[in-house]
Parts: structure tokens; sequence; C-alpha cells
């Protein structure tokens, strides 16, 4: 947190300088972007092209990067020289902490999710040169928007170089398959990558026409549960929001062809897990109140552990589906694919999924407290699932928005910097650094039965 803090803090600094930004860019402006971009978040009050420079731009892209894959990595690399007393079981204990909210571990895990990371970037990078930017006739102009792009795709951040984000590119198959790409490799985490190239050879032995080759059995538990939830939210995200918006009177899918509608769609479902990228105008009026709940609920979950993304978690999501199903069959344990979850592993899914909700209820509160527009703003008020949706948006690190940010007053904008920096961090980092690590306790109770 404090590492977090410091690095926000000399990056604004940088930030709001002349030499990265124009005069309408002060310290204010700053220190909400570099917020975003540490937390991966997306959400701007500045526009990137207009008010950066090239090396505004350039510092913004690090910053992204810095939060996205090298934050909490770094800091848990330094403990291990700081901490000289400190024993490897400590340290490793530390390590994987960290890296259970999307960061990874130290040593050589830091340095292969550094290389697999700046290698994806670098091939997406590429074929958005080649093939997707082709518009842009500077070349330079075209390296750097791919570039920034693709980093921005896989560290799940969602800031774009335009103000429209990649309205632009609605129809262009190539940058919504490379974007999408990188959205859903940076947010499935090194982990499951490294398990499927452990694997490789015995995934590629399996026919891809067969069903047994969906099982992927000698995945870890993890790595399974984080594919198949990421194709299932996926798939069940864009028919969802192609059904709510195929009966949106005037809404973004209205005039489209069928391609384009399940092209605009799939695109969504993948970027409303912690991406913020938006192919079609993003408001109250394009999108129907379902779509927006719809939204909301991907956000709410967001990407898996050790991905660069934010939310509850695929896993957890896994996790609490897992117990429904278990209650629903009289069971006294969870059972996933054929092995028993912990109990502690389901309290900590109750506890991340309950203290999560809680925490975007107590933002989306705070934002109703007195006026929340700016001085001039271009409406005077927003409804609830406005404020819902960016508060969502702000804790799940999306980035998606109504246009509603750059319109809050500074109490607003301080609500959704606060909510970024937890999201980020993880709402159980947040509770243990305030309550503390208990010992277990050698005292037993005696059972009750409750009515629920």
């Amino acid at each position: 947190m404090v590492t977090g803090a410091l690095v926000i803090a000399v990056g604004t600094v940088v930030l709001a300088s002349p030499l990265c930004s124009s005069d309408e860019v002060g310290l204010w402006e700053a220190l909400f972007t570099v917020t975003s971009a540490i937390t991966v978040t997306g959400l701007s009050i500045i526009d990137i092209s207009r008010d950066l420079t090239a090396f505004g731009q350039a510092t913004l892209a690090g910053l992204i990067i810095t939060g996205g894959l090298g934050l909490m990595a770094i800091t848990t690399f330094l403990q291990g020289f700081v901490q000289g007393r400190s024993g490897l079981r400590h340290r490793l204990d530390k390590g994987r902490a960290l890296d259970d909210f999307g960061v990874g571990g130290i040593g050589p895990t830091f340095n292969s999710i550094l290389v697999t990371g700046l290698g994806v970037m670098a091939l997406g990078t590429l074929v958005l040169y080649g093939f997707g930017f082709t518009d842009i006739a500077n070349p330079l102009e075209r390296f750097w928007a791919s570039l920034f792009h693709c980093i921005s795709a896989y560290n799940n951040a969602g800031f774009g170089l335009w103000g429209d984000n990649l309205v632009r590119y609605r129809d262009n198959p190539v940058v919504n398959g490379v974007i999408a790409t990188m959205i859903v490799v940076g947010g499935i985490g090194w982990r499951v990558i490294n398990d499927l190239w452990s694997n490789r050879s015995s995934l590629q032995r399996r026919s891809a026409f067969t069903l047994r080759s969906l099982k992927l059995r000698r995945l870890s538990l993890h790595s399974r549960l984080v594919l198949r939830s990421t194709i299932l939210l996926i798939v069940v995200g864009a028919l969802g929001l192609l059904f709510t918006e195929q009966f949106a009177s005037g809404g973004v899918i209205e005039d489209l062809q069928w391609w384009q509608r399940l092209q605009v769609t799939l695109f969504q479902s993948i970027s409303a897990r912690t991406a913020g990228f938006n192919t079609v105008p993003l408001s109250i009026q394009t999108f129907s109140d379902a779509g927006l709940l719809l939204l909301i609920v991907l956000m709410f979950i967001g990407a898996s552990p050790g991905g660069t993304g934010g939310g509850i978690k695929t896993t957890t999501f896994a996790v609490l589906m897992g117990a429904t199903r278990s209650t629903l069959e009289g069971r006294d344990e969870v059972i996933i694919q054929r092995r028993q979850i912990p109990d502690t592993v389901v309290l900590r899914a109750v506890g991340v999924t309950l203290a999560s909700a809680i925490f975007v209820i107590l933002m989306a509160l705070l934002l109703g407290i007195g006026p929340t527009t700016s001085g001039v703003p271009t409406r005077t008020s927003f409804n609830f699932l406005e404020k819902l949706f960016t508060c969502m948006s702000a804790f799940g690190t999306v980035g998606l928005d109504l246009g509603v940010t750059a319109q809050l007053n500074r109490w607003g904008q301080l609500v959704l910097m606060v909510g970024m920096f937890v999201g980020r961090l993880g709402i159980l980092l947040l509770l243990s650094a305030f309550y503390g690590s208990r010992s277990p306790s050698r005292v037993g109770y005696p059972r009750e039965e409750l009515f629920i």
C-alpha cells in the first residue's frame, strides 16, 4: 500500500509537469489519471491524445505496466533484501499472498511474468501495426498506437489514445480480435499460461475435435476452473447483451447487421471484465438498463487470480457456484470436478464477495451525498444506476464510463480513486491490514444450528 501510494505521488508530479502535459492538466487531473493507470483501471478525466505530450503518453504507458505487471512483485522482491532475518517460508508466504491478487511471485517467477508479458505485447503490436491500424498513414504514429493499445489491453487498463476509445474500429475484425485476445491472456494470469505451456506436448496429442480434449485433465484444477469460467462468462455475457440490446429501442446494435451485433456484444462481454475498452458509445441512452446491469455483474466478477484485472475473480465465482450446487444437493462439502474444496477457501470466497459488495454499495452511497457534479456540468444529476455502474467500474478496475467520471466534482472523483486503489490491492488485503494476522485459536466452541 505504501509503495503504491509512493509511486502514485511521484507519477502525479511527473505527469503534471509541462514535459508531459498541457496547462489544462493540474495536480488533481494528474493524480486521478496516475491512480487510474497504476490500478490499471482506465477511467480518465482528461483527453489522452490532446492533453498529454508524446512523453506524457509514454509515461502513462510505463505506469500501466508498473501497475499491471510489476508494482507488488517489485515490492516483494525488495522485501527479500530488506528483511534479512526473514526465513524462506516467510518470504514464500508473502510472495504467494501477493500473487493471489494478481501480480506474481519473486525472483525467477517475476522474470518469467515480465518476459511473457513483453512477448505477448510485442506480438500484438506487430499484428496491429501490420493489419489493424492501417488507416494511420504515419508509420511512427501507427507503431505507437499499436504498442500503447497492446500495453493497455494486456494489462486490462482500458486507456485509449482517442476520445472515442475504439469506436472508430467497431467493424475492424483485426483490432477487435487482437485487443480481445490481449485482454483474455492478461486476465487469465501467468499461472494458467505457464500451466498450458508446461503441458503443451500432452495437449497437442489430443484431438481438437473430441470432447475429451476439452477436459484438459493434465492441467491443475485452478487452470481448468479459470479457463472454463472465462469461456462461460464470455459466451453468456455476449448472448446476454445480444438479447437485452436486441429489444432496446434506439440501442447501439439496432441498426447493425447480425455479424456486427455479434462482434460488438462479444467484444463488450470480454472488455467488461476489467478491461474497459468500448467499440460502441456507452451511455444510458445507448444501452438498456438490463444491459447495463449485466455489465455490472461481469465487472463485479472480473478477471482471474494472478491476472492483471480486478473483480472478485473467476475462481471465487466458481467456488460460490460450487457451494450453491452442493447446498442444493444436500452435501456437507463443496465438490468441484471431483475435488473437495477446503472450507477455508469457501469462507474466503464468501468473505471476498460479501466485503466487495458492501464496499461498492458504500461507494455508491458516498457518491450520492450532496451535489456530485462539477461547477459547469453537461448534466446536473445522475441516476442511481449510473452511479452504481461507475463505482463498480472503479472498484473492478474496469474503466467503462457512462460519461459520469469527468462530470463529477472532486469529492465524487476522490471516492472513485479510493475505490480503484482498494479494488486493485484486494479487499481482503485491505481488511487484513486493519485487523492484522491472528494465530489460530486452540479454543473449540459447541455447534448450534441456525435457520437459513
